[in-house]
């Protein structure tokens, strides 16, 4: 039986700048930098974020980006003070999508490697809830798909 998430690993072109984003962002703890050492396919660093144990390698990072992400929780009184952090290093940060009421707030933003990061308020119990409380005829917004990346959303 799967007992939990082990560790996360990101590809990076620079290990050293990756661990500084980690570190500024979200406050990172490096345990580990394999310095010359072969344990693994590439040179590696290890940090923590909070107990969860982040694995950067050396390598070629994405070529395109995509909205597959890694969603962190914070709490809403600090979502100004995060925000902050990802606007001092001058990151992408990519509009968050249309939010039920209840379900918290979201900051997407891109690292130096085109992965997504989401920084979110809320917990899967709220997000459930808000779902299960929206009248999905009149809350749920109408799209129209201009192109594959291009939609209109109608507001009210």
């Amino acid at each position: 039986m799967v007992q939990g998430l082990s560790h996360i690993t990101f590809i990076v072109r620079d290990l050293e700048r990756a661990a500084a984003f980690f570190k500024s962002v979200f406050q990172a703890r490096e345990v580990y930098a394999s310095g010359e050492q072969g344990f693994s396919l590439a040179p590696e660093r290890f940090l923590l974020v909070g107990d969860l144990w982040i694995a950067l390698m050396e390598g070629d990072p994405l070529q395109e980006r995509s909205y597959n992400h890694i969603a962190f929780r914070i709490k809403e009184e600090e979502f100004e003070l995060y925000k902050a952090r990802v606007e001092a290093l001058g990151l992408e940060v990519r509009p968050s999508r249309p939010r039920a009421a209840g379900e918290g707030r979201s900051l997407y933003f891109y690292d130096y490697d085109n992965h997504l990061f989401e920084l979110h308020t809320g917990t899967l119990e709220e997000r459930l809830k808000a779902y299960a409380s929206l009248d999905a005829a009149k809350q749920r917004p109408r799209t129209i798909e201009i192109a594959a990346d291009l939609r209109l959303r109608a507001c009210d």
